[in-house]
């Protein structure tokens, strides 16, 4: 049975209706900001605490990194994502989430080929790639005396 592309075309635009962009947009960028807000409050909380500036700039990430790892794990962050779309991809959370979900998905089979394997199978290219252009540019600036 052969089917026309017209009719094709009908049945896909019936089967996958457009999705709100400037709802999507809108959302994106109130979840993505919410995270952002909720790191800067946790600055002015770890500086108000008496932490030193290089103390809190280390322990802001740190807390929002921790703290998506156990959403993650619960499956909260999920249904975060969901409605939120690229705002929780975009900050530091994203990333996190991205080494988590796999690693969990996966542990059924156990903690070095499963958890442990998979768990960079996702973030681990940006790893890859971010380290290597990183050690490129230092050369570069290196040899030309760049800085």
């Amino acid at each position: 049975m052969s089917i026309s592309k017209s009719d094709y075309s009908k049945m896909t635009d019936k089967a996958s209706p457009n999705s709100p962009i400037l709802l999507n947009c809108i959302k994106a960028f109130v979840f993505g900001g919410g995270i952002c807000l909720f790191a800067q409050l946790l600055n002015y909380l770890f500086e108000a605490l008496g932490m030193s500036e290089d103390e809190w700039k280390l322990a802001t990430p740190a807390t929002v990194i921790v703290i998506t790892a156990i959403l993650t794990g619960i499956g909260v962050y999920d249904k975060i994502a969901r409605h939120a779309g690229a705002g929780t991809i975009v900050p530091i959370s994203g990333f996190a989430n991205s080494v988590v979900a796999p690693a969990l998905e996966f542990q059924h089979e156990g903690y070095v080929l499963g958890t442990a394997a998979q768990m960079f199978s996702i973030a681990g290219p940006v790893i890859v790639y971010g380290t290597a252009t990183s050690v490129l540019y230092g050369l570069i600036v290196f040899i030309f005396k760049l800085y």
